[in-house]
């Protein structure tokens, strides 16, 4: 099964997964906006870059080309997986309109810093503008994916970020469980100024504990998970919109793997959530038809 990419983590992820299939054609770092405006790679720097799929994933952003590379292998493809994951991080708007996708390596190499002198913008993830011209965009790529005759053979994988970790209960939003986190909250606070208290220090700081309650890491990882899914609504919700196909799992449905390759996160799940999605994607290839379907 010959396989094309157009988004990140995801859908590389869940492809690794999938028996005997081949990765062909794999566009990262890209947001759609790039296919609209790209900003051209001529005064980019790029040599604090450690890898060639680094400077590849970065050049092709930029000048707009990351698409063409599944065109080139139209014919061979089965599937072409589409998510949204590279846009949390927003893009850059130069003077002139064009764009840049702000990825970690765009950051690590130095182009965002120039891109911050030449008088650009961050125009972050959930922004109206940003959502204005992500439409645009990606508008543009299913356009260039019916014109190669790939449309139906496309797949938004509609994953929400994880609230909680493997083994672990996903996060209640009722107002119950809220209470009770901010009651856990206000008692590690507590503890955290009468230590201060027992060490000599002022009653302001032992105040200042009680404000500045940092987050378990359960709380940091839900929070993310709440804020980043609520950010993606009306996105998915386009995205849907447009696409032949969507295999769908809600954030109670997934859980951040601890011993994920990359490092936990919100959007690295367990190996049985992989599973599930490919067998949610290896249910629509076979039994593609002309209708849009939705597998949850």
């Amino acid at each position: 099964m010959k396989i094309a990419i157009f988004g990140s983590c995801v859908s590389r992820d869940t492809a690794e997964f999938m028996p005997e299939a081949e990765v062909v054609a794999y566009v990262a770092r890209h947001s759609v906006t790039s296919l609209e405006s790209p900003h051209g790679a001529d005064r980019i720097d790029f040599s604090a870059l450690s890898s060639a799929f680094q400077q590849r994933m970065v050049t092709s952003d930029l000048e707009g080309i990351g698409f063409e590379r599944i065109v080139k292998n139209s014919k061979d493809l089965d599937a072409v997986l589409i998510d949204l994951v590279d846009e949390r991080r927003g893009f850059w708007k130069f003077p002139d309109s064009s764009t840049m996708t702000n990825s970690i390596e765009v950051e690590s190499c130095g182009a965002a810093r120039a891109a911050r002198r030449e008088g650009a913008r961050l125009i972050e993830f959930g922004m109206d503008e940003h959502f204005s011209l992500w439409k645009a965009g990606f508008a543009t790529l299913i356009k260039g994916l019916k014109a190669a005759g790939l449309w139906e053979k496309t797949i938004l994988l509609d994953i929400e970020w994880a609230g909680a970790v493997d083994g672990a209960q996903h996060p209640q939003s009722d107002s119950f469980a809220k209470l009770g986190r901010s009651w856990r909250r206000m008692q590690r606070g507590s503890r955290e100024a009468s230590r201060r208290l027992t060490r000599g220090q002022g009653i302001a700081e032992a105040l200042a504990s009680l404000r500045n309650v940092r987050p378990t890491e359960a709380e940091e990882y839900a929070d993310r998970a709440a804020a980043a899914n609520a950010d993606y609504v009306r996105y998915r919700r386009f995205a849907q919109s447009m696409v032949a196909s969507t295999v769908t799992r809600t954030s109670s449905q997934v859980r951040i793997s601890r011993d994920h390759k990359w490092g936990p996160q919100p959007f690295h799940y367990r190996d049985e959530d992989y599973r599930s999605i490919v067998q949610s994607i290896l249910e629509l290839v076979e039994n593609r038809g002309t209708s849009r379907t939705n597998v949850k």
